[in-house]
């Protein structure tokens, strides 16, 4: 009798822990670029931004242009690869998220941009707003029960006091002071460890001596030290990600919104100091899929990011890519990150077919074939990338379709020897002179390693064609 004792209250406790386990699991979504374009339409000419043009004699000019196109010429309801979003394609993402609400969300990460590339530069104050105030009403009435909190993109627009009006739905009262100034805040949730802090990264493509940036630094250095010294964890969580743009080729500073050289070593000196609470990083901005390590000053990974693909196919300069959603699946209260799911909506098979479907492109710790999302792990992965003469380790391929969201490259743009160095170096080099050194170094060392493969080859072939001529005499 006391042993069956003994063994029931060792089920209770076992029972009891396993419950306490799963209740601390949860999910959280991070969606990114939406570039919603409510001029697009399927009779607009794509080589001119895909926009409706408004005077008649341009209407009918591009109703004639459509008539001398093929069926598959003509763009879908869902948008094309030249686009930036339409609101079928927005509202069948939002749509998709809201069937899996049973997923136990906490809540959103909206990592910025959410007008389209032309809307901040050609469209009136009043209807930018307009546009904005559209997608927050969708994603609220997608998440009614959960707290979507967004980051401020360089195609959002600059009126600060009005977007924190629009989200003050999500932000607290002292969140948003310092939203409203900066357009940066923090959510302190109340009985949890982990803390989310949510930057400006627009700040970032200004000097050194701007005041308003350098007044987000000691903002930042202050909330992060107070998280520290009360033993919180933390989530940044930004539109642009600092380093390199992976599929930007050459030594060259990016022009496409990133961070000041200044901003950049700023951004890897705090990561530095408090990567012992820093628990996750979340960017947008590169419309890719792909991940960066920060390194301390000696060499080894301290600290992550994830860049999320975007909702927009559209990409300016490297190619386009499939329309990507992101859930991930993280311990509630202490923040670690214990996988994410990928899903995607293949743009060309979409238009074809009369019925939507957003599918499961990858779990990342099953794709990737590892057990633990944490700095190690994530170096291990990036190194397997390289580890061939020709640079394609199988890993490398399956990050490389994952990169544009299953949007196959043409076989005149497929990625070479240069093309893998580039990413390997913008992935484990943030800082951009490292970025540099990485490319160099490796260069060599892949050629040197190349030049030893080949001799071998030959002696391997040298060594079989003596066999066989000796056999044959």
């Amino acid at each position: 009798m006391y042993l069956w004792s003994l063994y029931c209250l060792g089920l209770v406790l076992v029972v009891g822990a396993r419950r306490d386990e799963y209740d601390r699991i949860g999910y959280f979504w991070q969606i990114t670029d939406i570039h919603y374009d409510p001029h697009f339409t399927s009779h607009s000419d794509y080589k001119k931004g895909c926009w409706r043009h408004e005077n008649g004699a341009a209407n009918s000019a591009i109703r004639e242009n459509n008539k001398r196109r093929t069926r598959q010429e003509n763009m879908g309801k869902f948008g094309e690869y030249n686009c930036d979003s339409t609101w079928e394609l927005i509202e069948s993402a939002a749509k998709f998220m809201k069937k899996r609400l049973n997923d136990n969300v906490e809540f959103v990460l909206w990592t910025g941009d959410g007008l389209s590339h032309f809307a901040t530069r050609h469209l009136s104050e009043n209807h930018q707003l307009e546009l904005v105030q559209a997608l927050t009403d969708l994603l609220g009435k997608t998440f009614p029960a959960q707290f979507v909190f967004p980051a401020l993109g360089h195609d959002d627009p600059p009126f600060r006091k009005h977007l924190g009006r629009m989200w003050s739905r999500w932000l607290p009262t002292d969140s948003m002071k310092t939203f409203e100034t900066g357009g940066y805040y923090i959510i302190e949730r109340k009985q949890l460890k982990l803390q989310i802090v949510v930057i400006n990264t627009n700040l970032m493509k200004r000097n050194e001596i701007d005041e308003e940036a350098n007044k987000q630094w000691k903002w930042l250095e202050k909330v992060l030290h107070k998280f520290q010294k009360n033993g919180e964890t933390v989530y940044l969580v930004g539109h642009v990600p600092p380093g390199w743009d992976e599929r930007q080729k050459g030594l060259f500073q990016s022009a496409h919104g990133a961070f000041t050289d200044y901003h950049n070593k700023k951004y890897l000196e705090v990561v530095r100091n408090y990567s012992d609470i820093i628990v996750g990083q979340f960017f947008g901005h590169l419309h890719s899929d792909t991940f960066r390590i920060m390194m301390d000053n000696k060499g080894k990974a301290i600290s992550w990011a994830m860049i999320a693909p975007s909702i927009t196919p559209k990409r300016n300069h490297m190619g386009p890519n499939n329309p990507g959603l992101r859930l991930y699946k993280f311990n509630k209260d202490t923040g670690q990150i214990f996988d994410y799911t990928q899903f995607y909506l293949d743009l060309s098979q979409t238009n074809a077919k009369p019925r939507l479907e957003w599918l499961v492109e990858y779990n990342f710790t099953s794709y990737y074939g590892i057990n633990d999302i944490n700095p190690d792990t994530l170096y291990s992965l990036a190194k397997k990338f390289v580890v061939k003469p020709d640079g394609k380790h199988d890993l490398f391929q399956r990050y490389h379709k994952a990169n544009t969201v299953k949007v196959l490259p043409h076989p005149r743009d497929q990625c070479d020897i240069s093309c893998v160095l580039n990413h390997y170096c913008a992935i484990t080099q943030v800082d951009y002179a490292e970025f540099e050194d990485c490319l160099i170094r490796t260069a060599m060392i892949q050629s040197t390693a190349s030049r030893k493969y080949s001799n071998f080859i030959n002696f391997y072939f040298g060594i079989i064609f003596f066999i066989i001529s000796t056999t044959v005499m």
